[in-house]
C-alpha cells in the first residue's frame, strides 16, 4: 500500500511538472494514475465499494463536464475543448474520481478547485500566466493531502 501512494506521489508530481511547465501531459500518466488511484482504493475498501462509489463518481465528473460543455457553447459561445478545458484536465477528473469515496471525492474535488484558484491568483500577480494549469494545480493539491494523511494522525480518507 505504502509503495502505491508513493508511485501515485511520483505520477501526480509528474503531472503537475509537465503540465505548468509545457501546458502538456504525456495522456499515459492518467491511465497510470487512474489504476494506481483504484488500487488503493480498492486496498482499503474492497472491490464491491470500489465499483460502487467509482460509478457514482463518474457520473458526478460527467455531469460536471457536460453542464461546462453547455455553459461554453450557448453562453461563452466559445469552443469548449482547449479553450474553457483541456483533455488532460478532463482525463485528470476521471482519474480522480476512480481513487476516492464519494463523500471524499466530492470533498477533494471541490477543494482542489479552490486551491487551483486561490494558486492561480497568486501566482498570475507574480508571473503572466494566462491560463490555469488545472491538472497540475489538483495534482500538487492530491499530493498533499496524500503526504498529510500518510503522515500526520488524520482522518482515513477511505471511511465511510
Amino acid at each position: 500500500m505504502t509503495l502505491l501512494k508513493i508511485l501515485a506521489v511520483v505520477i501526480c508530481g509528474t503531472i503537475a511538472y509537465q503540465d505548468m511547465k509545457d501546458r502538456m501531459v504525456i495522456w499515459v500518466a492518467f491511465p497510470i494514475m487512474a489504476i494506481i488511484l483504484t488500487l488503493i482504493h480498492f486496498a482499503s475498501s474492497g472491490w464491491e465499494q470500489v465499483l460502487w462509489f467509482s460509478a457514482i463518481n463518474l457520473l458526478l465528473v460527467s455531469g460536471i463536464i457536460w453542464l461546462l460543455f453547455l455553459y461554453t457553447r450557448f453562453f461563452s459561445r466559445k469552443k469548449f475543448l482547449n479553450t474553457s478545458l483541456g483533455l488532460g484536465d478532463i482525463l485528470f477528473f476521471y482519474a480522480f474520481s476512480l481513487g476516492f469515496p464519494t463523500l471524499t471525492f466530492v470533498i477533494l474535488f471541490v477543494g482542489s478547485l479552490l486551491f487551483s484558484l486561490f494558486l492561480f491568483l497568486l501566482l498570475k500577480s507574480v508571473q503572466s500566466m494566462e491560463t490555469v494549469p488545472l491538472a497540475g494545480f489538483m495534482s500538487l493539491f492530491l499530493i498533499g493531502t496524500m503526504a498529510l494523511s500518510f503522515f500526520l494522525k488524520t482522518p482515513n480518507l477511505y471511511l465511510l
